[in-house]
């Protein structure tokens, strides 16, 4: 769906029966004007962003930054995808703490019962 080179024949051929062979010359100077005064404004603001950001500038990954390359569903995908992860590591964790957890009837290191308190004094 871009502008390819057939297209812009097609713009271009257009132009000419719109605007005739008298006005073209005047009208393509006056959109080569507004490219450069469009470039002229990006390289601006691309030299004001790396004067602001200093030496932080050339770390960022610009082309991740692309609003075009973001799918809604990749993006879900994604998400949900951590999700899981991040469930299947919390059971992880949880079963590996219940295991290390003693139950009753067990000894605890120290030689004692686990879940039994005595009371020594008791008769």
């Amino acid at each position: 769906m871009g502008l390819t080179i057939e297209k812009i024949l097609v713009i271009l051929v257009i132009a000419m029966f719109v605007l005739g062979p008298e006005r073209l010359p005047g009208y393509a100077k006056k959109l080569g004007e507004l490219t450069r005064g469009v470039k002229r404004m990006a390289d601006g603001a691309k030299d004001r962003l790396r004067e602001e950001m200093g030496p932080e500038y050339d770390d960022v990954d610009w082309k991740q930054l692309d609003p075009r390359q973001y799918d809604p569903r990749r993006i879900i995908r994604d998400a949900l995808l951590e999700d899981e992860r991040e469930a299947r590591a919390e059971i992880r964790r949880s079963q590996t703490e219940a295991a290390r957890t003693p139950r009753v009837g067990e000894l605890n290191p120290d030689g004692t019962a686990v879940g039994f308190h005595f009371d020594d004094e008791a008769t």
